[in-house]
């Protein structure tokens, strides 16, 4: 019953994001805005509940799953992108780039005292 109210939650925080979204006719992702707010919320209330992250666990642990149809829709319009493959390469290289950065310069950040982090 526990993982099912985290469900619960997550479910209520995107449908509280696509309703941000047509609302304010947002070119974001409803889910998205709604992890963001969830969030804020869990930035303010400098906790997570059990139910919460046992729920977010389980996401975790099957996340290729959720992200594989996005991938393989992109093969269904790749004629598109047929014209912009140095524009791609750049993207990937530099997103890539930045997102390993930021996670070092995180890791690093907010690591303990062993780690050699700044606590």
């Amino acid at each position: 019953m526990s993982m099912l109210n985290g469900f619960l939650v997550l479910t209520g925080f995107f449908i509280a994001g696509e309703a941000l979204r047509v609302l304010l006719a947002l070119p974001v992702s409803g889910g998205v805005i709604g992890m963001i707010l969830l969030t804020l919320l869990l930035m303010l209330k400098g906790s997570i509940s059990d139910s919460l992250a046992g729920s977010s666990q389980a996401l975790i642990s099957v996340l290729v799953l959720l992200i594989m149809p996005g991938v393989v829709g992109v093969f269904f319009v790749a004629d598109e992108f047929a014209g912009q493959w140095l524009a791609i390469g750049a993207a990937l290289a530099v997103g890539t780039l930045l997102s390993v950065l930021t996670t070092l310069w995180l890791m690093q950040r907010f690591s303990g005292p062993e780690g050699g982090g700044h606590e």
